[in-house]
């Protein structure tokens, strides 16, 4: 998936920032890292996801008072 990708890309930004900085994490670390990233990026798709489907819901309300009123 994109997500998975795109997480372990950016740990593995992170991975290269620490070794330039001549520091280093155990490979579980960086594990952990890709999971909490992906983590977020889920949380935020599914925020965006019930915002769109609020607003999805609120237009069919209208729609149907429209419908109930037209003559």
């Amino acid at each position: 998936m994109k997500r998975t990708k795109h997480a372990k890309e950016i740990s593995d930004r992170f991975r290269e920032l620490v070794e330039e900085s001549g520091e280093s994490l155990s490979e579980n670390h960086y594990d952990e890292l890709t999971l909490l990233i992906e983590a977020g990026i889920d949380t935020a798709l599914v925020e965006s996801l019930e915002k769109t489907a609020d607003k999805i819901e609120n237009v069919a309300h209208k729609i149907r008072n429209n419908a109930e009123f037209f003559e």
